[in-house]
C-alpha cells in the first residue's frame, strides 16, 4: 500500500546542499506494523513527512495505495492525506481550549461527513482509546499520555489506512510509553497499518518488521524475531 522506488530528497540554500534522502527504497504491506529506527540526522523524519504528503520529493516515485502520487496538485494532495492518512505526532498537537470531542471532530469538518456521523465516529475512536467518559474535559486535565490516547483517536475517526506515528512516545515516561504502544499494537492487530519512527529499540522490537535508516537510505530491514510479549509494568 505504499510502495518507495528511489526517492530523494535536497534542501538547497545559498551556500549549502543538503541530501536528506538518496536511493530510499522502501514497500509496506496492508497490515504492516513497522518500527524505522536510526541516529539523527539519518532521514526519518523526512521520510516520514514525505509518506505523509506533508513534503515534496527531489526524485524518484511514490506509489500510495497502488497510486503514483509524484505530480498530483497541492488540493489532490491535501484530500489524498485527510481521507487515508492519520498522524500521531510526538507533542500531541491538540488545541488547548477545544475539549476531546472538538478536538478529534476538528479534521472531520474537513471531510463533509454529517454532524450526525461525526459524532458517531469521535465517539468511537473516544472508546477505542479509553477515553469515552472524558470527551468534555480540556486537554490540560489530562496525563500525557492521556493527551497522547487522544491523539491518537483523532487519527482514527478518520477511518485511516495507515498510522504515521512520529515518535508517539517521546514525551511520556515508561509506564505511559508501554501503555501507548500496547495501544498501538491492539489498532494494528485490527488491520490498521502502522509506521512509527522512534528512537528507542525497545519499543521498535514490539513491531512486525524494523527497518534502520543511515544517511539518508533503509541500510538494514528485519523481521521481529518473534511476536512481542507483553510486560509487566509496576505502578
Amino acid at each position: 500500500m505504499l510502495k518507495m522506488e528511489n526517492i530523494s530528497k535536497v534542501y538547497r540554500t545559498d551556500m549549502v546542499e543538503t541530501h536528506a534522502l538518496k536511493e530510499f527504497n522502501l514497500e509496506v504491506n496492508e497490515g504492516d506494523f513497522i518500527a524505522v529506527t536510526g541516529p539523527s540526522g539519518s532521514g526519518k523524519t523526512t521520510f516520514l513527512n514525505i509518506a505523509g504528503l506533508l513534503e515534496t520529493y527531489s526524485g524518484g516515485r511514490y506509489f500510495l495505495d497502488g497510486k503514483d502520487v509524484s505530480g498530483i496538485s497541492d488540493a489532490a494532495r491535501s484530500r489524498v492525506r485527510n481521507e487515508k492518512i492519520g498522524f500521531i505526532f510526538q507533542g500531541f498537537n491538540l488545541i488547548p481550549d477545544l475539549n476531546l470531542f472538538d478536538n478529534v471532530d476538528v479534521p472531520l469538518r474537513y471531510r463533509g461527513f454529517s454532524s450526525k456521523e461525526r459524532k458517531e465516529r469521535i465517539e468511537h475512536s473516544l472508546d477505542t482509546v479509553g477515553l469515552a467518559n472524558r470527551m468534555k474535559h480540556l486537554p490540560a486535565q489530562l496525563s500525557g499520555g492521556q493527551q497522547q490516547r487522544v491523539a491518537i483517536a483523532r487519527a482514527l475517526a478518520g477511518s485511516p489506512r495507515f498510522l504515521l506515528a512520529d515518535e508517539p512516545t517521546g514525551n511520556l515516561d515508561s509506564k505511559m510509553a508501554h501503555s501507548v504502544m500496547e495501544l498501538l499494537q491492539d489498532i494494528n492487530a485490527n488491520g490498521t497499518t502502522i509506521v512509527m519512527v522512534t528512537h528507542d529499540p525497545g519499543l521498535a522490537a514490539q513491531a512486525k518488521r524494523n527497518i534502520y535508516v543511515r544517511d539518508g537510505k533503509v541500510s538494514e530491514l528485519h523481521e521481529v524475531s518473534a511476536p512481542p510479549t507483553k510486560e509487566v509494568v509496576n505502578a
